[in-house]
């Protein structure tokens, strides 16, 4: 599975493993295999440095790291705006330790005049969520703080999110168009669920962060993923690699290309990193 030309480290302190969240460890109805789970655990039990790479905030990436089981090492939250220091002993389990912030009043003014029925959120850089609305059962971790719209553009913002219950991503695509989001980085979600970052930060960049941190070579990086916000992690690691039911697009983005998240890709991939023969 691994290109010839790759020459990846065995599983241990010297390779540095980034996974995605939704759609790559998790199905998107939260779901976790115990597979990918157990292959995971594996990776982290030999030392290798297991990142967290999502779009997700802190608030609910934290849960994630607690499925597995990971208490060392640092994630990488709201599509690079956030890095934390994962530690057990520090504040509830996690150190927020970077964070990149941006004035959101432009885009959530854009959003709301191009879209005024849609649910906005921003998270905060004290890890704290303040929302227009109450957001679907289930999606949202913690309780956030309702507020109106003149409140919530003079909260600094390290993401904004735009959701818009009962549509599909299509509606997105066609937001995007319509409010001119050319000067900040966004991803769109699976759903009708659009992640907007400070301009110019992405994954790769918190990413390369704590790879130095870490003394990690670049050529002992590994990225999993399936989304457009993955595709700067794919141009960042060695050996990068998409999930099976990603877009065409972001599959021509990555080296290499595993199974969906549903037939467990990520485990075939650990499985290889681990030298263990799949079936």
């Amino acid at each position: 599975m691994i290109p010839s030309e790759i020459e990846l480290p065995p599983a241990g302190p010297e390779l540095l493993v980034a996974l995605d969240v939704d759609g790559t460890i998790v199905h998107h109805d939260g779901a976790l295999s115990l597979r990918v789970r157990e292959g995971i655990q594996e990776l982290d039990r030999l030392g290798a440095h297991v990142v967290i790479a999502t779009g997700r905030g802190v608030v609910a990436t934290t849960p994630i790291l607690d499925q597995l089981e990971l208490r060392r090492g640092f994630a990488v939250s709201s599509n690079g705006a956030a890095t934390i220091r994962v530690d057990s002993r520090v504040n509830g389990g996690f150190e927020l330790i970077e964070t990149k912030t941006f004035d959101p009043e432009p885009v959530l003014r854009a959003m709301h005049e191009a879209l005024p029925e849609a649910l906005l959120l921003v998270d905060a850089p004290n890890t704290e969520r303040y929302v227009t609305g109450r957001f679907p059962d289930g999606e949202l971790h913690g309780e956030p703080q309702i507020v109106t719209l003149d409140e919530l553009v003079k909260i600094p913002a390290v993401r904004v999110t735009l959701r818009l219950p009962g549509e599909g991503s299509q509606a997105m695509h066609d937001l995007i168009e319509r409010a001119g989001l050319h000067t900040t980085t966004y991803a769109v979600g699976w759903t009708a669920w659009l992640d907007i970052a400070p301009d110019g930060v992405t994954k790769a960049g918190g990413l390369e962060g704590v790879r130095e941190r870490l003394g990690v070579s670049p050529a002992s990086t590994v990225a999993v993923g399936d989304g457009s916000n993955d595709h700067e992690m794919f141009d960042w690691a060695a050996w990068s690699v998409a999930m099976g039911q990603a877009t065409e697009e972001t599959k021509s983005r990555a080296q290499t290309v595993t199974g969906t998240v549903h037939d467990d890709g990520l485990a075939d991939v650990i499985e290889t990193l681990l030298g263990v023969s799949s079936t």
